[in-house]
Formats: C-alpha cells, structure tokens, sequence
C-alpha cells in the first residue's frame, strides 16, 4: 500500500511541478502586491472646503487634482475645527480629550489647564502611529507644522518618527525663522530633536517638501517602505506668497466674497461635491462688499490674491514630490492622503484694540502691512472672517467653529489599493479614522490597551479601506454617535444628523439639530421637527462628555482673549505690557467720560 502511494506520487509530480511551474508567478507577484506600500499623509493648514479645484474652487490645483483622478474625492470628512486637536486625533486615531489635546494649548485657560487631559500636548496614554509603523520596518519622516509639545520628550523626534523638520508653534513666518504673534519670543524650529536655523531662501512649502525628498532618498537604497508626513503651514495666517504666485490671481476677487461664496457652490454642485438643492446659510460676520470703500475693496481683494498664491505654490511643491517619486520608481507603491485640519481661518488679526498692539509689535518684528508689498517677505496677511466663510463655501461659518465649515474639510485618497479612481465618497468619515486605515493599508495591527509595556486608549476610530476597496459603502453605522467639542463649541453625528453649539458672539449658543448630507449648508433647523432624534441625540452628547472628560469653559471664555493672557503670562515683554496698561487706562478714561456725561444730562 505504501508503494502505491509513492508510485502514485512519482506518476503525479510531473504534473505537479508543472502546476507549480504556473503558480509560481502567480505567487511571486500576489508576494509583491503584499508588500507594505509607501504612504504619504499630506496636512494643509486652514484650507477651505472649497479652495481646491477638485472641490469647485477656481484655483488650479494640478497635483491634487491628480492625486483625485488616481483616488477618491471625500465629500463628508471632517477634522477637529482647530489644527492641534486635529493632529492629535490624526496620529493616534484617539479622541483629543484623552490624547491631552482638547484645544490649543495657547487658548487653555487655567481653570482647566490644572487637569491631565487639559494640558494641550500630546500625552504618553497615547501610541502615534509613527511609532506603529517605526517598530514594524517603517522609515518614519516629518517635515512640518508640529503643535503637539517642545519639550524633547514630545518632539515628533521622540514620538516614532525617525527624521525630522518640525516647526513648534500655532504658526510661523514662511519667510524667516521669527514668530507670527507676540505669544512666542521666537520661532520654535527644531531638526531631528534639536533647534536649528533656516536657510537663506527658506519658503516654507518648499523647505518641507526639499526635506520631506531628502530624507525619502536617503534609505531608498535599502528597499524599506517609508510613511513620511508633510503638514504645511500653508495657508495659515500669516498668508505670505512669492510674487508670481500672487500675480495670477490679481483681480480675481475683486467682485468680494459674496459672489465667491455663490460661484463656488454653483461648482460644487456641477462637480456632485454637495447635493445639487444645497443652500447657503448667512453668517453674522459676513460684511458687506459694496459697503466698503474702494480701497478697503481693493486690499481686501488682494489679499485673497495672496491666500490663493500660497495655495497655488503648495500644491506645486506637492507636485514636485510627486514628480520625484515617479521619477525614482516608488509612485506605482506609494498611497497618498492629503486633507486639511480644519476650516479656514476666520479671525482678524488686526481689528480691533489686539489690532492696535499688533501694529506696535510689528514695528519691532519686521512687519509690514502696506498694499503693494502684501504676501511678500516681511508682509503680514490674513483674510479675515468675510473671505474665510467664502473659502468653506457652501458651508457655513469657519476655523474653530463646530459648524460645517469649521469642521468639514477636503480630503482625497490615491494609490494602488483604491478600487475606483476618480470616484467621490459621500460617507461620513472622521479624523480619528485616518489612523486606523493608515495602519491597516501597512498591514500593522493597533494597539488593544497596551503597547511597549504601558496602558494606552484605544483607538476609537474606523478604517476607511473597505471604502477605498469597494467592499463598503459607510464607514459608520447609522446609529454610532461621535462626540466633539473644543472651546466651548460642541456637536455630535450620528447617521446623517447632527447636533451643534457654538458659541457667541458669532455663535448664538443654542444647540441645533441638522441633516448634515442634504443640507451642508446648515439652514434648516430640524429640532422643532424632530424633537425625538433631537432628545436622543442630546443624551448621547451627555454621555460622551462624561466618558471623555469634556470640562465646561468658563463663564465669559473667548478664546482670542485667551491668547492674549496666554502671552502676558509666558511673554511678559515690556512693549506687551506697556500696550496693553495704556489700552486700559484709555478705556477706563473713555468710560469715566461717559458715566460723567451720562451724570451731567440727568442732572439736567
């Protein structure tokens, strides 16, 4: 019996080697296919919804509009409504009030600061997944906005990434190493752990992708998969352009924001972006355009000349990366991720008796506010609430707001794995499930309670790759509830619901209840019509400020003010001091005027 089995054998392995003779290939290439891919997570820095071409913006974006037609088009992905949560919750996949970065840490106030999850870096409860994909074979790279901690124990050098050009602060000067605000007493740079200067012809867009290349080709010779993450400054304030950039968008807005805000959803629309009967909501801090002088027109004008340069040289310098990687035979193996951490920015810098100091702080600093230098070295530009809304359309409101337009945000996915390119996703997605899909198209499992000998969170977050595989239409279940807050500003999703509040003054502290799908623009309030959902919906709210730890903001809490006391507390330098007594001492002397006028007519 024995004999026949073997004699059998013989009779068969012909065939057998022939069988194998065929798979082999097979096998070789299905080997390859399974290789870890190179994945490179591209963060713009307060991009609008619709500043993109693939998003209907009227800015020629060539690289990201490739990166769209290779991938898929998100349309209902949101961020954190303000860039360090963000990037907290998108390295670690878990909720910024566990990560130990609820808000920035320039606009925590005391109160709150006294607690563990309120100190606004990246706690030691948390695994990045730099680090996930470090210990699994990963060359880990960064070259970018940080603002998740200084200290050297929280530099991106000590949280998993293996090279590193990380820039500290809320923001900096693209031109020069110097502070934007006088919150910070200089430009925190830092290269591989350590502080550093910049070259002479520092541009940061370009700076970070000469290094984001440098450090890719540094290892390419031994065939390891790399993750590099290349977070812009662009286009934070301040908004800062070279010259040709500039120049091709002269005269482009000159119709304001209005008329932009309008153009753009009729884009959106055409492109599938937004339902097609999407409306536009009004927002309080919205001017009016022909209100202003023909000069106020004019600067404002050019000013967002200058925000769409700064978009328009990022996504060249994005191109270059991309044109390097093809050049060196890593593009066909490479995933892409680009997306934006919130909203645009709506704030105004100079407004105000913040803007008077400012003015005095520029004096010393190199800053000039002047029209015909505007986005040039030494300028100083931000677009202000009006041009900030307009560059969310047609969603409402801005950065920091839990709106749509503060937390919706674009993001496209590219790379081999994705089974339909040029497809646009309408599914809900969220920040906390970038992690989790990043570590899943590398093969790396995440960590489950503990990881290098030390409790970590869980990550909350799900993987977006059934839906880049076709195998998945939504990423959550209708009935999964995800809570968020920051400053104040709350709001929860659940289906295509959500609840929001944000606050005044721009705010009106009321929560309401929006289908969030079919009206992006957030103009019908649906709790008087559905107060069952609404109620549910609030309850869930309840619970997840509970679990998470949400603290309440104190009464009065604004968190540009905050800043303020943020900066006399860690910059206490004379001129801020100086400023801010007379600022007070001329208040006091114009309300002592008045209570004595006010007197004086009751008198009579």
């Amino acid at each position: 019996m024995a004999r026949e089995h073997t004699d059998r054998a013989k009779h068969h392995r012909p065939r057998a080697e022939a069988v194998c003779c065929l798979l082999l290939p097979l096998l070789i290439a299905s080997s390859a296919r399974a290789e870890p891919p190179n994945i490179v997570l591209i963060l713009a820095d307060d991009l609008g919804f619709s500043d993109t071409a693939p998003y209907g913006g009227e800015i020629p974006t060539p690289a990201i509009s490739e990166l769209a037609a290779q991938g898929i088009t998100f349309t209902n992905h949101h961020m954190a409504a303000s860039c360090a949560p963000t990037r907290a919750m998108l390295l670690t996949g878990v909720d910024s009030h566990l990560n130990g970065v609820p808000n920035i840490p320039e606009s925590i106030p005391p109160v709150q600061a006294e607690h563990a999850n309120y100190r606004g870096t990246l706690n030691h409860r948390v695994v990045t997944i730099a680090t996930l994909l470090k210990d699994a074979g990963y060359h880990t790279y960064m070259a970018g906005k940080w603002h998740l901690g200084k200290t050297p124990d929280l530099l991106p050098s000590r949280r998993g990434f293996e090279r590193t050009i990380a820039m500290a602060d809320t923001g900096a000067d693209n031109w020069d190493k110097k502070p934007y605000l006088p919150m910070y007493k200089q430009a925190n740079w830092f290269g591989d752990g350590k502080e550093i200067d910049l070259p002479e012809d520092f541009y940061s867009s370009k700076f970070f992708v000469d290094k984001t290349i440098e450090f890719i080709e540094s290892n390419r010779a031994d065939g390891r998969p790399f993750f590099s993450y290349v977070p812009f400054q662009a286009v934070h304030m301040p908004v800062q352009a070279p010259q040709e950039y500039t120049d091709k968008y002269m005269g482009k807005y000159d119709e304001g924001w209005t008329a932009l805000r309008e153009r753009r959803l009729a884009s959106a629309k055409a492109l599938g972006i937004v339902p097609a009967d999407t409306e536009l909501a009004k927002v309080s801090s919205t001017a009016d355009w022909d209100a202003l002088t023909d000069e106020d027109r004019r600067y404002k004008s050019k000013e967002m000349a200058v925000y769409a340069g700064m978009i328009d040289a990022m996504d060249h310098h994005i191109g270059r990366l991309v044109t390097y990687l093809k050049e060196t035979g890593q593009y066909e193996h490479t995933v892409f991720i680009f997306a934006s951490d919130n909203g645009p920015e709506g704030s105004e810098a100079l407004a105000g008796w913040r803007g008077v100091y400012l003015r005095m702080w520029f004096a010393t600093h190199d800053y000039r506010t002047d029209y015909e230098t505007l986005g040039t070295r030494g300028s100083f530009v931000d677009i202000g609430p009006s041009f900030g809304n307009a560059a969310a359309s047609p969603l409402a409101y801005y950065k920091f707001f839990a709106r749509e337009g503060g937390m919706r945000v674009p993001m496209v996915i590219a790379g081999s794995l994705v089974e339909s390119a040029g497809n646009i996703s309408n599914a809900f997605t969220y920040v906390t499930d970038l992690a989790p899909t990043i570590l899943e198209i590398a093969n790396v499992k995440p960590p489950t309670g503990s990881y290098a000998g030390r409790e970590v969170h869980h990550i909350s977050g799900k993987s977006l790759v059934p839906l880049l595989t076709g195998n998945a239409a939504r990423a959550h279940a209708p009935d999964e509830a995800i809570g968020y807050e920051l400053g104040g500003n709350a709001a929860l999703f659940k289906g295509d619901h959500k609840i929001v509040k944000d606050r005044g003054p721009v705010g009106d502290d009321e929560w309401h209840l929006f289908n969030f799908w079919t009206d992006p623009g957030e103009t019908r309030d649906l709790k008087e019509e559905m107060p069952d959902l609404f109620a549910e919906m609030m309850e869930d709210y309840r619970v997840y400020a509970r679990d998470h730890q949400v603290l309440p903001v104190p009464d009065g809490y604004d968190q540009r003010r905050e800043v303020v006391f943020y900066t006399i507390r860690n910059n206490p330098n004379p001129v801020f001091l100086s400023a801010v007594a007379g600022l007070a001492i001329l208040f006091v002397f114009v309300l002592s005027r008045g209570i004595r006028a006010l007197r004086r007519r009751h008198v009579r």
